[in-house]
């Protein structure tokens, strides 16, 4: 017998969660068709300082609560949506919910990261759906792919732009040969990046989501502490002058790779070619780049954050767990993980490198500098010198180097910092061509 109703219960109300209270209630009739009954807002778990903001006289103020224990002893809600943000108390509430036999769908990419395994399985023993689309990528379809559509395919790469708010800073970086704190002041004036930023443009959050992708893709139960990331703060207009050059743009990156029994985490900033594919990804626009064995490659694309796409996804992941409750569909997605895989230290990653350096301008200074490289196996693949400064008597050199192991470069650069000929070193960049 199927369902009258499916009632839901909505944990936040920022901006996600508002939009998402609205879309539940005037496409109320939409969603019903496409589900097979209605869909019924039950409860909205908010805190005190909610009841103030002007959007919940609009849904409704019967709807709202901020009692725990009233929103979940209500047995008329199937499924809850979390939207509040945040490890904690979100953990707690969505272990509350699965475990009272509420099915979940969430947004909260820091609770899935570093969570998401254990929940699944806690979802799995207590027969319930745990759904989280809206956790990587805003409104582009991520997760589910990753689940059903390229489980046939060994995935032995992932290459993803996936924070709207870096990739908007690089974007005017690049375009407007403007200075970082410029372009992150522009960020925060239009509201794509947040008063502190610090989540964003130091790589934490495309950290967050990066480990949500590999676990699925890679099937390993990656954690954000496994995963090396360098935020975007120390690129200058330079150098995407010099990319630009070079043939390259810049993108901050999270990348994914399988090496035999082994996989290679990392987030950072990269060259990467301009005729590429992610090079064309400007603005607050996502893109995920996968390789697999059977696809080859495949690129989803689109608007990475916001109210609108990720209300979208939050609905699509509603609607699809109320179509299993209402057709009484009880084989729910249950994870499997390789815990065979190991997980290659930074140190131990070989790629090309972009160094930039403040050096005497005189004869023999290159000579001083190949002689450090060489002696860690380094070798040059070219130079620009630019930029003399008659006064200082200085110029700005550039060296693109061949495929080289993380470890000698560092080691490397402990031995440039030590050259007299050397002013600088004003960045290093990691090449992904």
């Amino acid at each position: 017998m199927h369902k009258q109703s499916i009632g839901i219960g909505l944990i936040g109300f920022g901006v996600i969660g508002s939009q998402v209270a609205k879309v539940l209630t005037e496409k109320a009739e939409i969603l019903a068709d496409q589900v097979g009954c209605p869909l019924v807002l039950r409860k909205i778990k908010v805190i005190e300082q909610d009841l103030t903001k002007p959007q919940i006289n609009e849904i409704g103020r019967q709807y709202f609560t901020t009692d725990e224990d009233e929103f979940f002893s209500d047995s008329e809600i199937d499924i809850v949506i979390e939207l509040m943000g945040g490890e904690s108390p979100a953990l707690q509430y969505l272990e509350k919910a699965l475990s009272n036999g509420k099915h979940v769908v969430t947004a909260n990419k820091e609770v899935i990261a570093k969570n998401g395994a254990g929940l699944l399985r806690m979802a799995h023993q207590n027969n319930v759906g745990l759904r989280y689309e809206a956790s990587v990528g805003g409104g582009i379809p991520l997760i589910a792919p990753f689940q059903y559509e390229l489980v046939a395919n060994k995935i032995n790469g992932i290459y993803a732009i996936i924070n709207g708010t870096t990739n908007y800073i690089l974007t005017r970086m690049a375009i407007d040969g403007i200075d970082f704190s410029t372009a992150l002041a522009s960020a925060q004036r239009l509201g794509y990046a947040e008063a502190d930023p610090k989540n964003d443009i130091e790589g934490i959050d495309a950290t967050y989501k990066l480990a949500i992708l590999t676990s699925l893709a890679l099937q390993s139960e990656v954690k954000p502490d496994d995963i090396y990331h360098e935020g975007i703060s120390r690129l200058s207009a330079s150098d995407f002058r010099y990319a630009r050059e070079l043939g390259f743009a810049i993108k901050l990156l999270a990348i994914a790779k399988r090496k035999l029994n082994t996989i290679e985490v990392r987030v950072h900033p990269a060259f990467i070619p301009q005729d590429s594919l992610l090079a064309k990804v400007d603005g607050v626009y996502n893109a995920v780049l996968v390789e697999g064995d059977l696809v080859d490659k495949v690129l989803f694309y689109g608007q990475g954050a916001g109210p609108l796409p990720t209300s979208s996804a939050v609905i699509s992941d509603v609607v699809a767990e109320a179509r299993d409750i209402y057709l009484n569909v009880k084989n729910h997605f249950q994870i499997k993980l390789n815990t065979g895989v190991v997980i290659r230290p930074m140190s131990e990653i070989k790629t090309r490198y972009y160094l930039r350096m403040t050096v005497a301008d005189r004869s023999g200074v290159l000579s001083q500098i190949t002689k450090v490289l060489g002696d860690h196996d380094i070798s040059i693949a070219s130079v620009i010198q630019k930029e003399a400064d008659k006064v200082n008597q200085t110029a700005e050199a550039v060296l693109m180097t061949h495929p080289a192991g993380e470890k000698a470069m560092k080691q490397a650069l402990e031995g440039l910092s030590h050259l007299e000929v050397i002013t600088e070193i004003g960045n290093f960049v990691r090449v992904e061509a």
